[in-house]
């Protein structure tokens, strides 16, 4: 039997940590060993341990929930889950607290809106709203830049981001942590992901996102009945999420309708249904996450584009706190367009005055001609 385990060690079942490894043999080999044995036989292979363990450290524990619901962890680690077969990305998870299960798992290939507005959906979609979302300081959940304007600073509080908008609305609060060991649930989720999840992945020779996201539901299921825990309550706290839930996973902002009845977001345009006229109104348009564009006038859908194709990913296209209207700029004071005078005016527009310098340099060159030669001399004169 050690022959068999190491000849599986070593070709089928390459990199599985001792513990999944014991697993594998007893499910699928039906090998009656324990962890210990799997752990003597790799030692004597020479083939080093896939996680060093250890010693643990000395931590304050926060009590978990204890219903199903009133706090969900949310998270994304970029890995190399498919190793050399595919492409590197980022794997984003919510799990429950009270429970530790995991409650939603998505792909993208880097930690986005999109990709958090997909794994809100698959977790309000099917299981609820919870009471409250635990997560770190990203400025896509959470607004970390140190600039408060006017109107924040009267209001008391910094305007929220796209999904901090998407979550007030539901009534569901964030909490942001300080640092990773404050959200341990979901970052030792990670680590078992890491070595679990790469495993079965490259044991089932899948080489793309897609395959890798359709095997998704299934190893969850079978991660959930190894290391799920009953909550304290047996009552659940979800909520229902609302009807127009889809309205609300998006991007808002407001534009100016133009003479053509349009609103432009972007590239896109949605041309207003009806025969009235909304031109320099300010209307309301979201951007879905499905890719639709709709505008809405006082909460009534006025006019939609339908999504450009599958391939759409939503990004935002600028702040929320871009869409409060500005105070108005002054006006530079306008320079007349003749300087005034500093000085004395010096000729009447058809003749100059006496005062002019010319005239008074004339007129002292003729006074000097008469003192020398005794002669009255005019102006005119050309002697």
């Amino acid at each position: 039997m050690c022959e068999q385990i190491a000849h599986l060690m070593k070709t089928v079942y390459v990199g599985f940590n001792d513990t999944h490894l014991t697993e594998k043999l007893r499910e699928q080999h039906h090998l009656p060993v324990c962890r210990e044995s799997v752990r003597r036989v790799r030692r004597q292979l020479g083939l080093p341990s896939q996680r060093a363990r250890r010693a643990p450290r000395a931590r304050r524990r926060r009590a978990p929930e204890e219903a199903r619901g009133a706090l969900i962890q949310i998270d994304g680690s970029p890995f190399a889950w498919l190793e050399d077969r595919g492409p590197s990305g980022s794997l984003l998870g919510a799990v429950d607290d009270a429970t530790t299960e995991i409650l939603a798992l998505t792909f993208r290939p880097a930690e986005d809106v999109h990709g958090y507005m997909t794994l809100f959906r698959d977790v309000f979609t099917r299981h609820g709203l919870p009471l409250a979302v635990y997560g770190d300081r990203l400025n896509i959940l959470v607004r970390n830049d140190p600039h408060w304007s006017l109107e924040e600073q009267l209001a008391g509080t910094q305007f929220p981001t796209h999904i901090g908008r998407l979550l007030q609305e539901l009534g569901v609060g964030y909490i942001a942590a300080h640092s990773p060991q404050a959200k341990g649930r979901i970052e030792r989720l990670w680590e078992t992901l890491q070595d679990r999840l790469v495993s079965e992945l490259r044991l089932r020779r899948i080489a793309t996102v897609e395959m890798a996201q359709a095997y998704l539901p299934t190893f969850i299921a079978d991660y959930n009945r190894r290391f799920g825990k009953p909550p304290a309550a047996a009552t659940a706290v979800w909520r229902r999420p609302p009807r127009d839930l889809p309205l609300l996973l998006g991007c808002r902002y407001h534009r100016r309708v133009a003479h053509d009845n349009t609103v432009q977001v972007g590239p896109r345009w949605i041309q207003l249904r009806g025969r009235r006229s909304y031109a320099g109104q300010r209307l309301e348009v979201r951007e879905l996450l499905d890719g639709r564009l709709l505008a809405l006038h006082a909460g009534v859908i006025c006019g939609a584009t339908p999504a450009p194709g599958p391939s759409f990913t939503l990004k935002p296209r600028r702040a929320p706190s871009a869409d409060r209207p500005r105070p108005r700029a002054r006006a530079a004071r306008r320079l007349p367009h003749r300087l005034p005078r500093l000085a004395a005016n010096t000729h009447t527009g058809t003749r100059p005055l006496p005062t002019h310098p010319w005239v008074a340099a004339n007129d002292r060159s003729v006074r000097l001609r008469e003192l020398k030669t005794g002669r009255t001399f005019s102006r005119r004169s050309k002697g």
